[in-house]
């Protein structure tokens, strides 16, 4: 009976392709935020920190200002799927925004890092809706950005295709995502058509000549004949 178990074909069904933001893209996102705002100022640390580390939205908004850490080996560290906490390194353009909201939001070591007015941590759902909301902004500027398309996830996606194209090992970027099978990130090789092009660049082109058949005069008089 085991046997015969084991023999069901595994099911089929189709893989679609993830998205992700261009560098231009990217930078209208983190733009769109009101920085005249508290809420504006939070929501642009907030955007600008998950496209660079790669967070899931609920690592996201489960940071206490604790854990991030600056100076030498700056980071953040996250509690990700299955209470496994990793920590992600961070550039210094990040740096440089979040302890400026560091220092606006009050560095209390154990409470949200981006908290709501109330100081309450904010939710996925109202990240959700906070990244469609900038998206619609950003796409006044950005025509290719499309807000019904955007949810946090394509922030980690974005994080993951540029570490990509920058040549990173998918080892690492497997790393720096907390994924737990390297096969996790498989799917943003399917995805890069740079990559593809570099392999289609890279081969060696067949020496055939373009052109249409043209039958000889006899063979036009044989067919013409029948």
């Amino acid at each position: 009976m085991i046997q015969r178990v084991l023999a069901i074909p595994a099911k089929r069904f189709d893989t679609q392709l993830i998205t992700f933001l261009t560098a231009n893209e990217i930078e209208a996102l983190i733009d769109a935020p009101d920085t005249d705002r508290w809420e504006g100022r939070r929501d642009r640390a907030m955007l600008l920190l998950a496209s660079q580390t790669g967070l899931r939205v609920a690592e996201l908004t489960g940071l206490n200002c604790s854990d991030i850490t600056f100076g030498d080996g700056s980071s953040v560290r996250c509690l990700g799927k299955g209470r496994k906490r990793r920590a992600v390194p961070l550039t210094t353009t990040t740096q440089a925004v979040l302890r400026i909201w560091l220092t606006e939001r009050g560095d209390v070591p154990d409470q949200p890092l981006f908290p709501t007015r109330t100081g309450r941590r904010l939710g996925t759902d109202a990240v959700e809706r906070l990244v469609r909301l900038h998206a619609v902004t950003a796409a006044r500027t950005c025509p290719t950005i499309r807000p019904a398309e955007m949810h946090p996830h394509v922030l980690r996606h974005t994080c993951a295709m540029s570490l990509l194209r920058a040549g990173i090992d998918t080892a690492v970027i497997a790393l720096w995502l907390g994924h737990a099978d390297i096969r996790s990130t498989g799917i943003y090789l399917h995805t890069d058509l740079t990559i593809k092009q570099r392999a289609l660049d890279a081969m060696t082109s067949p020496t055939t000549k373009p052109g249409c058949y043209r039958p000889r005069d006899r063979l036009l008089a044989f067919l013409e004949g029948l």
